[in-house]
């Protein structure tokens, strides 16, 4: 009976929509119609939306609580009167990037660790994610937010010392025929999958758990876990870039529009786009904000392809440099055959493709004759820390950790993606809060990349960046992105060496020098202490 209510709903949405009618398949994966929400599904780009308002008021509260008992642990000379609101990103570089990051998450969880640091992730309200940012960020938000070890013994380990990126793996795997499956069916459902989509769903295996690699997880269905609905952790972001394929571009420019991935809402603060739509309902087909059938969509948000996203670097076969960049290209290969099965390869599959919300919408002058949006990695355009989303004033973040894992000189950073940022927003009105950022130049001379530092310390208009640069403490910890698998003992070792990165090696000063970061701005009392850790860390002294 089931069965045959949905064949019948299928019809109805099939005829109001245009679409083709979908083979019946066993496939969780394609889109699905569905009634659409009374709500309005788009929203100009003005304050936060009311979900996030209010999941911030609720999180600030925890937050607050987290944070205050960090600082009495750490050093009782902190007042805790007036608390900052506090944000964690992780950049993007691959599997290299995840392990790091993990790492420093880790070595900030007073769950998971027993260091000097355990206990800021705690303290946070964001936490946001690109391309291997984004892959942590979804294996902890889609899992329902389980610690780094449990991840680490429970999923990762096996999964990445049997990667379903490595060819050799990906062949032999059961995962090859359903993922071809699942890729089959969205073209069926009426919409065309890119690489994207296997890319994102061989992703999942690696980083979900769940029936058919978490194939029913959604970015939107993190709303219903329950350390989300409980205000237990911080609100995640996860970004991307758009391109303007309309005007002949392949890879985005230096000022492209960032596009932000949350639980709520998808959608762009800068010009040109300047507006929002339910996550929840995204591929449905909008004109000027409006369903142009009787129904909607969902299921569109699937998270491998909100993760695969956000790490699209297939667009580069169509630069000026013909690269794979961090694939291999057997690996490439693969993922064409699987598509293959579903239509033949075109241009557009080098994209990540979103039917477009904005779609007639005036707001949004820069798309709004686009019928899709066309997505790449988050990092691209030379970016490669999501920092953009929280210099955003309607947030009010008030201090970043930005934990950059980048690739810049011998698989470090070098501190050329955080000052492309600096570059940018001193070129973007809503972006006044970004601090001064040095050459690349004074990053080496000066050891920036290989010691943290706080950037803004006295300017109370811009925020407090606290910079953590990967670096090597207990591991070679500068793997190329272009590394697919990793054995277990080097998943627990690249682990381990981001827990040095937060806690500083272990060094007994450091917690109450990243206190006194985090509370310098605030007017509330600093230990004695903090004067000596602001002329080591702060860029340019005290």
């Amino acid at each position: 009976m089931l069965d045959m209510l949905i064949f019948v709903f299928t019809l109805l949405w099939t005829a109001v929509s245009g679409r083709a009618l979908p083979r019946l398949t066993l496939s969780l994966y394609p889109p699905i119609p569905a009634i659409c929400p009374a709500t309005p599904l788009v929203r100009p780009a003005i304050g936060l939306s009311s979900s996030e308002s209010s999941f911030i008021s609720n999180r600030k509260a925890k937050a607050n609580a987290g944070l205050v008992s960090w600082l009495q642990k750490t050093n009782s000379g902190f007042g805790t009167t007036v608390l900052p609101t506090a944000a964690l990103t992780t950049s993007g570089g691959g599997y290299r990037s995840l392990l790091t990051g993990a790492g420093v998450i880790q070595g900030f969880d007073a769950r998971d660790s027993n260091v000097g640091t355990s206990g800021v992730f705690q303290g946070l309200t964001y936490q946001a994610g690109l391309s291997g940012g984004a892959w942590l960020l979804s294996s902890l938000a889609g899992n329902n937010y389980p610690t780094v070890s449990s991840l680490r013994d429970g999923l990762w380990e096996q999964a990445f010392q049997d990667s379903l990126l490595d060819p050799e793996y990906l062949l032999a795997a059961a995962a090859y025929a359903e993922v071809t499956a699942d890729i089959v069916a969205k073209q069926d459902a009426g919409f065309p999958p890119t690489l994207t989509d296997p890319y994102g769903r061989l992703l999942s295996y690696q980083l979900l758990y769940g029936f058919d690699g978490g194939v029913t997880d959604t970015l939107s269905g993190i709303t219903a876990e329950s350390n989300f609905t409980s205000y237990a952790v911080p609100f995640p972001i996860i970004t991307s870039l758009g391109v303007k394929t309309f005007e002949g571009e392949c890879l985005p420019g230096p000022n492209a529009t960032t596009y932000e991935l949350t639980p709520y809402e998808f959608g762009s603060w800068d010009a040109g786009v300047s507006a929002f739509t339910q996550t929840k309902y995204l591929g449905t087909s909008l004109n000027d904000g409006k369903p142009i059938g009787a129904f909607c969509t969902q299921r569109y948000d699937n998270l491998g392809y909100v993760l695969g996203t956000s790490s699209n670097l297939f667009n580069e076969l169509c630069g000026a440099t013909i690269s794979t960049a961090n694939l291999s290209s057997s690996f490439l290969a693969d993922l064409a055959s699987i598509l293959d099965s579903a239509h033949a390869l075109a241009t557009r599959d080098e994209y990540a493709i979103y039917p477009n919300p904005f779609y007639n919408y005036a707001r949004s002058s820069l798309v709004e004759s686009q019928a899709d949006l066309f997505l790449v990695d988050g990092g691209e355009a030379l970016q490669n820390n999501p920092i953009f989303p929280l210099l955003q004033p309607s947030r009010n973040v008030d201090v970043i950790i930005v934990n950059d894992n980048s690739a810049d000189t011998n698989n470090f950073p070098n501190g050329s993606e955080i000052l492309t940022t600096y570059v940018q927003a001193t070129n973007n009105a809503r972006l006044t809060k970004m601090p001064f950022i040095p050459s690349v130049a004074t990053f080496l001379s000066e050891g920036l990349n290989q010691r943290p530092t706080f950037f803004g310390c006295n300017d109370t208009s811009k925020v407090t960046i606290v910079y953590l640069p990967n670096f090597a403490y207990t591991f070679p910890s500068n793997e190329p992105t272009s590394k697919l698998q990793y054995n277990k003992t080097e998943t627990a070792d690249m682990i381990a060496n981001g827990v040095q990165i937060a806690s500083k090696g272990g060094d007994p000063a450091w917690p109450t020098c990243l206190g006194c970061a985090i509370m310098k701005k605030t007017g509330d009392a600093l230990p004695a202490a903090c004067e000596s850790c602001f002329s080591e860390y702060c860029y340019g002294g005290t």
